[in-house]
Formats: structure tokens, C-alpha cells, sequence
């Protein structure tokens, strides 16, 4: 059966993502002890705060018509890669589905965690992409590079960590 998102219900899921991963860096920032670390993670989830108000605008500036019609895509991929997204019911700032930290994790697993949720998130935004406005495409464009940016630090603070 095939779903089809509208411009709406997509950036509310791009809200929501957004919203998970702010919650986990600033769960994983109380869970550490190294005050470098800690401040890597309240500034992540400060860069994702700022990412779910671009995208909260985002959504606010949709017209009536825009809210209610079924996203362009006429070779279905980005449906297809968001409804993934859907189905995986979003891991993003979690362990697993439904499984949020529990202060048990090695440094190690909460790196790992995150690297995995902000490749997630760069797969979600791709897709995202090809549905949105030219304008609108540059604003997910720039959350992109800032999401691989953080993929970039997390995997220099995983290194450091040996």
C-alpha cells in the first residue's frame, strides 16, 4: 500500500526528529563527566533546537493549498525514503525504537548512538529536499552540512575515545 506524505505532515516529521535529538544530547550531556564532552553535547542540541525552528518556519509558511497537497515526486523515491523513516519509527535520540538512555551506556555507545541517528537524519533531509520549494531546498541544504558536521565531530570525539 502505498502512503503519501503532504508538505505538512513531512516537516512535522522533521520537527519531531529534530526534537528527539535535542532531548538526547542533553540526556547523554547529563549522563557524562568529561566537561569537554558535556559541552559537545548541550551545543549539539542547542544546533538542533535551531533546526527545528527552521523547520517549525518552514511550516508556518506554507499556504493552506501547500498544507493539504500530497508531495511532488513523481518517481516516488523520496516517499520511499521517508516512509522508511516512518516505519523505523524514528531512532533518533533513542537506543534503539523504544529504548531511551539509561545512564548504563559506555562513552563509546553513546557516540555510536548518535552517529547513527544524524546519518539517519541526513538520509531523512535528502529526501526531504526533493519535495520542498527552491527556497526551501537551501534551508534543508544547510541542515544537511550541519548534520554532517556533527557526524564529523562525533566521529572525532568516537576516535579519541580509542
Amino acid at each position: 500500500m502505498a502512503i503519501t506524505f503532504n508538505l505538512d505532515e513531512i516537516f512535522e516529521m522533521a520537527e519531531q526528529i529534530e526534537r528527539n535529538a535535542a532531548k538526547f544530547y542533553h540526556e547523554a550531556s547529563k549522563k557524562a563527566s568529561d566537561k569537554k564532552i558535556i559541552k559537545t553535547f548541550i551545543d549539539l542540541a542547542a544546533m538542533e533546537d535551531g533546526h527545528m525552528k527552521t523547520f517549525q518556519d518552514m511550516r508556518k509558511a506554507l499556504s493552506p493549498e501547500e498544507k493539504d497537497t500530497t508531495a511532488f515526486d513523481p518517481e516516488n523515491q523520496a516517499v520511499l525514503y521517508l516512509q522508511a523513516m516512518a516505519d523505523s519509527h524514528g531512532t533518533e535520540g533513542k537506543k534503539e525504537r523504544d529504548v531511551m538512555l539509561t545512564g548504563s551506556e559506555s562513552l563509546r555507545e553513546v557516540f555510536e548512538i548518535a552517529i547513527t541517528a544524524e546519518k539517519n537524519s541526513v538520509v531523512f533531509y535528502t529526501a526531504l529536499k526533493e519535495l520542498v520549494e527552491q527556497t526551501g531546498r537551501d534551508k534543508v541544504d544547510t541542515i544537511i552540512n550541519e548534520e554532517l558536521g556533527h557526524l564529523a565531530l562525533l566521529k572525532l570525539h568516537l576516535a579519541s575515545i580509542g
